[in-house]
């Protein structure tokens, strides 16, 4: 709360989240520092191993078709980006968003993990170690602490639990989409002075109830939005998973929303779970890449004109087999595809090389082989829109990745 109180007093003095004028020496570094105060950074996990041959089809790869069999996909199914790449169907406003120049996709992404289990490759995508339990920390978290001796900025994560992403030594907020404390209700008050004197729960039950406000805020003002403009049409063939699709478009604006106010959040952290497709792929990864598309759409609405300001990253701790199973699924793999989105993104094709689906060029003969490092793709976004340092990127929030070379020119 302190912390809010100080930026609302700051931001009433001529600064914007954190920063003071007067600190710097002249108005143009002023200048830049606040243009850096309003960035924004998105990543959202796609927990379970999330198949990127389905999130973009490579159908111009002479060898896609064998290799998926039952479950490819032909050119005239797919949102088509390239002579190579199109992306899945069921990501209709992605797709909109590729064609403004704000939406790319890393189709060979890997974390430095090789295990195809979830737990460990999970920790390795969070804690940005170049090994398993090589870290107790997540890299966004290390990410506020080398930020916070330059200018305060904000992290919250959404979800039941907060992401081991965003774990470390600086608070962050979390926010869990539900339903809300009764208005009734008295136990927040009463908690609130029972903990005002503690020195670690009283800030921290503070911070809590500003971030439910803020929620409260948010969803109000995307309430009031989405009635003046109407109904949003239903996504899914069909209109399959309507309620779904629109509980996930309004978590995304909701967030949004959280992410304009004066005192919100520039790093945000969202899980999506469900991706662990070993049967029946095809109507599973349909419902839940349309899922994830109405997250990425509610964001993009709610975001509004800060959109601009905004990098988007979509990622995952594997792939999956390049060949199909037996069930109509796919296995634990090893590289799938990344999203980059956002107004902040830099027109472009492909993020990486495209190793191609020859016999020879899959790795360990079954998975789809890694061409860039996850790590590079994180480091690229934290120095170029971020304006994290990049000797403290590599010493302090990923060390051991020297040969992880940071993306460039993306933003």
């Amino acid at each position: 709360m302190t912390a809010a109180m100080n930026r609302r007093s700051l931001l009433g003095l001529g600064a914007s989240l954190g920063f003071t004028v007067n600190l710097f020496g002249t108005q143009t570094f002023a200048a830049s520092e606040s243009d850096l105060a309003r960035k924004k950074l998105v990543v959202v996990i796609c927990r379970g191993g999330m198949d990127g041959l389905s999130v973009s089809p490579p159908v111009g790869d002479q060898n896609y078709a064998a290799l998926r069999g039952s479950i490819a996909m032909g050119r005239d199914q797919v949102l088509v980006l390239d002579d190579t790449f199109g992306l899945h169907p069921e990501l209709k406003s992605v797709f909109a968003l590729a064609q403004k120049g704000q939406a790319r996709i890393a189709p060979a992404i890997a974390s430095p993990d090789r295990a195809r289990s979830h737990f460990e490759a999970q920790d390795v995508l969070e804690t940005g170690s170049a090994q398993v339990y090589g870290a107790e920390s997540g890299w966004l978290n290390r990410t506020l602490e080398a930020l916070t001796p330059i200018r305060k900025v904000e992290g919250l994560s959404v979800g039941t639990t907060a992401p081991l992403i965003l774990r470390g030594k600086v608070q962050a907020a979390s926010w869990s989409p539900g339903k809300g404390v009764d208005e009734t209700a008295r136990l927040p008050t009463l908690l609130q002075d029972l903990y005002r004197s503690d020195p670690l729960l009283g800030p921290a039950f503070a911070r809590g109830l500003e971030t439910e406000a803020m929620a409260e805020t948010a969803m109000a003002a995307q309430t009031s939005a989405s009635a003046m403009s109407g109904p949003t049409p239903a996504m899914g063939a069909g209109g399959q998973n309507r309620g779904g699709v629109e509980t996930a478009r309004k978590l995304g604006s909701t967030l949004g929303g959280f992410m304009t106010q004066a005192s919100g959040p520039q790093i945000a952290a969202v899980s999506l779970d469900g991706f662990d497709t070993h049967a029946s792929q095809p109507g599973q990864i349909a419902t839940r890449l349309a899922y994830m598309d109405a997250v990425l759409d509610g964001l993009h609405r709610g975001l509004g004109p800060e959109w601009k300001n905004t990098v988007v990253l979509v990622v995952t701790e594997f792939g999956r087999t390049a060949r199909v199973n037996g069930t109509g699924g796919t296995d634990h793999g090893t590289a799938s595809t990344g999203l980059i989105l956002g107004g902040a993104l830099k027109r472009g094709g492909i993020v990486g090389d495209w190793p191609g689906l020859a016999d020879k060029a899959l790795f360990e003969n079954r998975d789809t082989a890694p061409t860039l490092d996850v790590r590079s793709l994180f480091k690229g976004v934290l120095a170029d829109h971020m304006g994290v340092d990049r000797a403290i990127l590599e010493s302090k929030v990923f060390p051991d990745s020297a040969n992880a070379r940071a993306v460039t020119d993306l933003v």
